[in-house]
């Protein structure tokens, strides 16, 4: 790195400037991390990191966290898993300690297929109910998994009919396992509602009998409520727009919100949304706007919380992690629209984070990203200089007469706040509107 400023050279703990030369090299080699000193490192850095709530802080939001994020090992299509298994015990005492107050699962997650359906899923049932007990943590949603198991091969809706009526079974089930948790949510993702190839299905009788499967849950969900005196569930559509069939049938919220509307229902009333904001991201979208037309619809009852790409793959990250800007508007609208349902960590903690990294590091990390974004919108939404900038172009330059171009004219200087509404709402994000700046 010889030629290097002073100002932007990289320099070690000691003090010393990283170099290139074999002596550095040698340096390096003695500075090594042994792996009994990587944890207390890791925890010490997070430390350093601050900006971190209580547990009790945390429990005042309504932030879920799944079985499935935690017992992620960093297995994918090209990748082998990286970390150890982990039981539903053990995501439950962490959430309890992290301050995570509610717990989500698949079916599947926490209860071997082949035990689904008989009586010994109860007795899986009520070691849960005993953890989430011991732990102060609540079950808020339950979801059946319909596209892992090699039965789900054509989807839940597949043309024979012993497969739908197993899903059916399987989704009544899903059902009778979350009111027994004290669930209020059910979400589906119909992942293999689609095909690889053309022709392969009838798209139209396909929708049917998905909507068959739906019916049987919300049928199955009151008697249930009836006899344990409950309300009903909340039964919450989740669209993904890619993966992992070629073609999606309901790739979109808004292809969802059709589909309720659709009248294969029998109780659309029943059935809402639970939009995650990367599924609504990847297909170019903006996830504001999806929020917005399901908000109108009054069917935003779930939402599921995590950050990534548009036009890519699904890489889960945590919150705010790669569009804070975003984010950040995104909790303006939620918060100025009165939005009171969960949200859902549905992340995947990276496959380069330790077990250990996965409950020092990435959970708490990203519950404290959420939160801190949240309050950041609440103070977007009562800033003056937003409100004023706002009911300005609200009230508009009073034009009189009708005449196109007086309209024009009237307007063309206020339309420039637009753009100061966003720089606002940035200088908000990174605190320059406290003063912060930087020596230059």
């Amino acid at each position: 790195m010889a030629g290097v400023s002073q100002a932007s050279a990289f320099f070690l703990p000691s003090g010393r400037r990283l170099d290139e030369s074999p002596a550095q090299t040698v340096y390096l080699k003695a500075m090594s991390i042994p792996r009994e000193q990587q944890q207390g490192l890791v925890g010490r850095l997070t430390d350093l990191c601050g900006g971190a709530y209580t547990p009790q802080q945390r429990r005042k939001y309504f932030i879920s966290g799944p079985q499935w994020a935690g017992a992620y090992e960093g297995h994918a299509l090209f990748h082998a898993p990286t970390r150890e298994p982990v039981s539903f015990e053990e995501v439950i005492r962490h959430l309890g300690e992290i301050g995570i107050p509610y717990w989500t699962t698949h079916d599947s997650d926490v209860i071997a297929t082949d035990v689904l359906l008989t009586d010994r899923q109860w007795e899986v049932v009520g070691a849960i109910s005993r953890a989430l007990e011991q732990n102060g943590v609540k079950c808020s949603m339950v979801t059946c998994e319909t596209f892992h198991h090699p039965v789900f091969a054509g989807s839940a809706a597949a043309e024979a009919p012993e497969v739908r009526e197993y899903a059916a079974k399987r989704l009544r089930n899903t059902v009778e396992i979350g009111h027994e948790l004290g669930a209020q949510f059910a979400v589906y993702w119909p992942g293999t509602l689609g095909y690889m190839v053309q022709g392969a299905i009838e798209e139209t009788q396909t929708l049917r009998w998905f909507a068959d499967g739906l019916n049987a849950a919300c049928e199955r969900d009151i008697e249930v409520a009836q006899q344990k005196g409950r309300p009903t569930l909340k039964h919450c559509l989740e669209a993904k727009p890619f993966e992992p069939q070629a073609q999606i049938i309901l790739p979109t919220s808004d292809a969802m919100m059709a589909f309720i509307g659709s009248g294969l229902l029998t109780h659309p009333e029943m059935v809402g949304l639970n939009p995650e904001y990367l599924h609504e991201l990847m297909w170019g979208g903006a996830v504001r706007a999806v929020l917005a037309r399901a908000l109108l619809a009054g069917k935003l009852w779930h939402f599921d919380i995590n950050d990534g790409y548009p036009l890519k793959h699904d890489v889960d990250l945590g919150v705010g992690l790669v569009n804070p800007l975003d984010w950040l508007n995104v909790l303006v609208l939620l918060r100025t629209h009165g939005y009171e349902g969960p949200f859902n960590l549905d992340y995947k903690p990276p496959r380069t984070t330790s077990n250990y990294g996965v409950w020092k590091v990435s959970f708490p990390t990203a519950v404290d990203r959420f939160i801190t974004l949240w309050e950041i919108a609440g103070e977007v939404a009562e800033d003056s200089v937003l409100n004023e900038a706002t009911a300005a172009l609200k009230a508009g330059g009073g034009a009189t007469g009708g005449d196109l171009q007086s309209i024009v004219e009237a307007n063309k200087e206020l339309l420039s706040l637009h753009e100061l509404i966003s720089h606002r709402i940035f200088q908000i994000l990174i605190g320059q509107h406290k003063g912060r700046t930087f020596s230059v």
